[in-house]
């Protein structure tokens, strides 16, 4: 590892300007009862909100809408039926981002919703109305909450995820940082689950074939739909798009501060910005 380097990209962490932040279904719920936790949501916007004090664009990726509005009909296994999976998310979304609204007035900031398919990406209209949108919400001051659009889509219900949603973002946006929370600490040589040898990797250079192999497609809660495979994937768009990546574990929210001064938490991908990178042809080739 170079350490030179990676010292000096954790200093310029606090420089960043744009932050993109995604935590998933697993880190905002009760694991006992999959009921929203609400110390953890208030602390997580409490961090946004400190963001955004600094003078920063923050945008927030959450997942949880169709876990919601489950456990709000009061159904505990997963159908595998889409239209019921919609029809959770459609009530759900709605329970999710009245509670964040609740939250975010609490500390005198404005949060607005962005709901986001396939189509939102892959249609070039459809892409720049997106863009467009992101920008004007950010110079109005307010905090965007993005989430799949599961109440129309089924592509991202079948095999999508928000880790890669939340590098989409911040390539449409041209973040300069986004930050991964989930339930591990960061990039392993192996699934540290299964095996108790894995190696801690805390910064990649540059992503290659031997890294991305690392990823594994599974995922450790039953709640979530990402596992490793598609953080790498995430680090994949979010670096060629020119912004740094964390994957950091959300077990304790107020992580979000001590990233952002810069110190050696979880593991940091640098950017390598890719001018030849078109998000579009990206996106259309996970769903080959």
């Amino acid at each position: 590892m170079n350490t030179e380097l990676y010292n000096q990209l954790r200093e310029k962490i606090k420089d960043k300007k744009r932050i993109v932040i995604k935590i998933g279904s697993s880190s905002l719920r009760h694991e006992e009862t999959g009921d929203l936790d609400y110390i953890k949501m208030d602390v997580l916007v409490r961090e946004l909100c400190n963001i955004k004090n600094m003078g920063k664009d923050v945008v927030l990726v959450t997942s949880g809408a169709i876990s919601c509005g489950r456990k709000a009909l009061g159904v505990k296994e997963d159908a595998d039926n889409i239209a019921f999976k919609q029809a959770c998310a459609a009530i759900g979304q709605a329970k999710l981002i009245m509670t964040y609204e609740k939250l975010f007035s609490e500390y005198n900031h404005i949060s607005a919703q962005i709901l986001m398919n396939r189509d939102t990406v892959c249609n070039n209209l459809n892409r720049l109305n997106c863009h467009n949108t992101f920008l004007e919400l950010l110079k109005l001051g307010s905090i965007p909450i993005v989430n799949e659009n599961d109440t129309v889509a089924t592509h991202e219900i079948q095999i999508g995820d928000n880790d890669t949603l939340s590098a989409i973002v911040a390539s449409l946006i041209d973040a300069d940082l986004l930050i991964l929370l989930s339930d591990i600490d960061g990039l392993y040589t192996d699934n540290p689950r299964k095996n108790p040898i894995a190696g801690f990797i805390p910064f990649v250079e540059k992503l290659d074939e031997n890294i991305m192999n690392m990823g594994k497609a599974e995922t450790g809660s039953s709640v979530g739909t990402g596992g490793m495979n598609t953080k790498l994937i995430a680090a994949d768009i979010a670096t060629r798009s020119g912004a740094d990546m964390i994957i950091a574990n959300a077990s304790d929210i107020r992580i979000i501060h001590r990233i952002m001064d810069g110190r050696d938490i979880g593991t940091l991908f640098k950017a390598n910005k890719d001018e030849n990178f078109y998000l579009k042809d990206y996106v259309e080739s996970l769903h080959d």
